[in-house]
């Protein structure tokens, strides 16, 4: 049990420390900062170095470039890697520039360097994500790629739809703006009525047959033909899409992984750089 003074001072304190320490803070904001900072330039040095070399650009089609596998694997190394870098580094700085504390108990004091580390994590995910989200999209590539229609992967399944059959050519019309216009039309109607087909999860009979008419139409083939062509791109559409998402399902959740890893490491790098801060020697 603690011993303390008639006047109810801690014994061991001086009633001058304890002042001291009831009106300062128990947060080294500055150094904080100063470690969010450079784990969010870091963060960003390093995803530009991992795209540089592929390493953070994925493709949801199998025969394009690397496998997903390959590159979902390299992706999440250097995600993790990433994190333990930059917030290690980041917490370091903060636990090296925090104030020194006196007439803390050493456990308190391991306690703040944890914070504190913990702190730099944070506001550099924070800062991360509200002010270099948009460059880190770009540079990972555009991961997490949506499903709904009118990206470039899903105007692809709208091309195949209208392709002319073998040995149909299109012969040029003296109007050329009105037909490329019409065909314009004609695309985005499929395009939207393919959009509602994933997100209902099935083409109804009705849309099906609209599609299988328009095919019919601008591209010669015959009624059957073209409602089996309606129903084979719907299903490599719908298969893209699940695809698309279970990569994105399992990106997210390794970038959970690794952002827990970066926390841990931001929080121990402080306390170590903390420990350092309290035993450098004055000269």
């Amino acid at each position: 049990m603690q011993q303390t003074t008639s006047s109810g001072t801690p014994s061991g304190y001086s009633e001058t420390a304890l002042n001291r320490e009831a009106h300062s803070s128990g947060v080294s904001w500055a150094a904080v900062l100063a470690g969010a900072i450079v784990a969010a330039a870091l963060s960003l040095t390093l995803l530009s170095l991992g795209a540089g070399f592929g390493l953070l650009t994925l493709s949801p089609w199998s025969n394009a470039g690397a496998s997903a596998s390959a590159v979902d694997t390299g992706a999440i190394i250097w995600l993790i890697v990433i994190q333990i870098v930059a917030s290690g580094i980041g917490g370091y700085v903060a636990g090296r520039l925090r104030t020194k504390w006196t007439a803390i108990h050493t456990d308190e004091v391991y306690f703040r360097d944890t914070a504190h580390g913990f702190l730099v994590w944070a506001v550099a995910v924070v800062v991360t994500a509200a002010f270099l989200g948009s460059a880190a999209t770009a540079l990972v590539g555009g991961l997490a790629t949506g499903t709904e229609m009118g990206g470039p992967e899903n105007a692809y399944f709208v091309d195949e739809l209208f392709r002319p059959a073998p040995g149909v050519t299109t012969a040029p019309t003296e109007n050329a703006p009105a037909a490329r216009a019409e065909d314009s039309a004609v695309r985005g109607e499929a395009a939207v009525i393919l959009a509602n087909a994933l997100r209902q999860g099935e083409a109804g009979a009705a849309d099906r047959a609209y599609l299988a008419q328009l095919v019919s139409a601008r591209t010669g083939v015959n009624q059957n033909d073209a409602t089996q062509r309606v129903s084979g791109v719907i299903v490599q559409a719908r298969e893209a899409a699940d695809e698309a998402r279970k990569a994105t399902a399992r990106w997210l959740l390794w970038t959970f992984l690794a952002l827990l890893i970066g926390a841990f490491c931001a929080s121990y790098a402080a306390t170590i750089g903390g420990r350092q801060r309290d035993h450098m020697k004055a000269i």
